[in-house]
């Protein structure tokens, strides 16, 4: 990392913030060699990414034909507005992660549904779900992103603007919020 100030050293903030992120960023080399980005909903758990995608399509075949993937989430904390005699004190505050590794398509029946009920404990957790129906599960692929390497950032301004950017995170306040340059 150029920057190595902004470097989030703390591996228990990291995945805080994969557990907050509601959608992450999955990166794969298409078949005619460009770099594909697709948004998804994913969970970390046991120290994997897992999704669920249809069992054919662009980014399954990705996978298929190399396993190496990049993923991403962030999260926006705050917009600085710039001032009116100076533009450029605009800023963006925010926490982010770049994972590197290597997706598999999970056979394991009782791996797939792990996933998938923590795919729903994430998005939907006051519960109300039922089982998954073979159906659906025959017509489901899950993914599970063996991680190599993570690397978390984070820029939370500076003096005054960084104490109430940590109070928001704290308090837990609807992000991102706004703030005036100082």
């Amino acid at each position: 990392m150029r920057r190595s100030k902004k470097e989030i050293r703390d591996k228990d903030v990291i995945i805080d913030l994969l557990n907050a992120c509601h959608v992450g960023r999955l990166g794969t080399v298409s078949r005619d060699g460009w770099p594909m980005v697709k948004p998804l909903n994913f969970v970390y758990a046991d120290g994997k990414i897992y999704f669920h995608s249809a069992k054919e399509g662009e980014k399954i075949d990705d996978i298929r034909r190399d396993d190496r993937v990049c993923f991403e989430v962030d999260l926006p904390i705050a917009f600085v507005r710039g001032a009116a005699e100076n533009p450029c004190k605009a800023e963006y505050l925010y926490r982010s992660v770049i994972i590197k590794g290597r997706a598999y398509i999970v056979e394991d029946e009782q791996e797939r549904r792990s996933a998938l009920r923590r795919l729903m404990e994430k998005y939907q957790p006051e519960g109300g779900y039922g089982d998954f129906p073979d159906a659906k599960l025959a017509i489901t692929a899950i993914v599970r992103i063996d991680i190599e390497e993570m690397t978390g950032k984070e820029d939370l301004g500076k003096g005054e603007m960084k104490e109430i950017v940590i109070e928001a995170l704290f308090d837990k306040l609807k992000l991102p919020i706004v703030l005036d340059s100082e």
